[in-house]
């Protein structure tokens, strides 16, 4: 049975409340387990409770969202928004609800109080990190698939594996989404349930396409390198990134994949020439934001993010090849990893973000999720240190080590 809507702030999520001190830290200490919590660059959201589940069934995952936004709407919610996530298989049921209760606040960056450190990872006497697969096989995979780009088959593939790390007693997923939000507050952090006793959580540096009013903003991300300690070295791997042309050819794969799809919903779509930087605590990525103005408001941010959904960023090219080379390469179901999370409105306005440097938890057990783009170029050792790098993230979070 639906409960009553509750609004815990007078404003809608199309105005943020002014900055505060305080206020967007607040609302990540109090995140519990079960609650939704979501940080972007735009805005810090706490969802409470459930006034209505997304159901899953046949209709397209923008259709379903909207029925169930629109049926709370008419239930008398006044400002309904859903949170949650979508799988990579946009077919299977996904974990979307309209919150109960939707505490909103100004992005986390700028609550001075995030630059605070988060307390570190309680010792962990008895943590075991089990790789799935081993990086020899997953190195092996990846020569095999470079096999089948010289022999023309495609062009890109993007090939995961997973870590999953036990626990002698309960891990704090509180305590490691502090830690994930402290050390990239300008990105997108989120905290969901997807299912009994199961939280997906991570720091995503990817928007996938946002939607304010008629302005389109999508931010692909393709090309990576790890960042280095020292400061010299740093820079030297961000230079040689933006010159690799490797790295740059499958950048511009994924930006003209994102451009064509947004192509037929845009007017005055902007593409720039060259990519720039953006940087994460252990990632540097070749970057490039797409705008555009909408061509018609009856198109929501979550069906522009289902029209991009996969793009060549974490799937590969062409897309129906690369998915069955997934499929038979690697050994796990990606679940959620490189799916969509995000909240939308009523309104047809959102933010969804790509489901990278995440993991789904369990009481004991953490379930760690990394892929890197895989091209002709590609070399499998560079790429097998590529997905370690990119597992740091959440591994510092838990206090564990590869």
């Amino acid at each position: 049975m639906s409960t009553a809507p509750q609004v815990a702030e007078p404003h809608t999520l199309a105005e943020p409340a002014h900055p505060a001190v305080g206020v967007a830290t607040g609302l990540l200490n109090s995140y519990a387990p079960g609650a939704r919590f979501l940080g972007t660059p735009t805005r810090t959201l706490l969802g409470e409770g459930v006034h209505r589940e997304v159901p899953h069934d046949g209709r397209p995952p923008h259709q379903r969202v909207a029925a169930a936004l629109a049926d709370a709407r008419a239930a008398g919610h006044p400002a309904p928004v859903v949170l949650g996530a979508i799988p990579f298989d946009q077919d299977a049921p996904a974990a979307l609800a309209v919150p109960a209760t939707l505490h909103t606040a100004p992005p986390l960056i700028a609550d001075p109080l995030v630059a605070l450190p988060a307390e570190p990872p309680s010792p962990q006497d008895e943590l075991t990190v089990h790789q799935e697969p081993a990086p020899e096989q997953y190195a092996a995979s990846v020569a095999s698939v470079v096999d089948r780009m010289w022999q023309g088959e495609f062009s890109k593939v993007v090939l995961a594996r997973t870590l999953r790390v036990d626990a002698a007693r309960p891990l704090d997923v509180p305590a490691m989404l502090q830690r994930l939000a402290r050390r990239d507050p300008s990105g997108y952090t989120f905290a969901l349930p997807t299912g009994p006793d199961r939280t997906l959580l991570g720091a995503s540096p990817e928007l996938l396409v946002s939607r304010h009013g008629d302005r389109v903003v999508a931010n692909p991300l393709a090309g990576s390198v790890a960042r280095s300690t020292d400061l010299a070295e740093d820079v030297r791997r961000a230079a040689a990134l933006l010159e690799s042309a490797k790295d740059l050819h499958e950048h511009a794969v994924v930006v003209n994949a994102v451009a064509e799809n947004l192509a037929p919903h845009c007017t005055g779509l902007t593409v720039p020439d060259r990519p720039t930087l953006v940087r994460t605590a252990t990632m540097w990525h070749l970057s490039t934001t797409v705008t555009g103005t909408l061509r018609t408001r009856d198109t929501s941010a979550l069906e522009l993010a289902c029209a991009l959904h996969p793009t060549p960023a974490v799937c590969g090219t062409p897309t129906s090849l690369a998915r069955r080379v997934i499929r038979e390469t690697e050994p796990f179901d990606r679940g959620f990893f490189t799916g969509m999370v995000g909240w939308g409105d009523a309104d047809g306005d959102g933010e969804w973000v790509v489901t990278i440097r995440c993991a789904e938890a369990e009481p004991t057990s953490l379930r760690l999720y990394a892929g890197a783009g895989v091209v002709a170029a590609s070399e499998p050792a560079a790429e097998t240190a590529e997905t370690a790098a990119k597992f740091r993230t959440f591994l510092s979070a838990v206090g564990a080590r590869l």
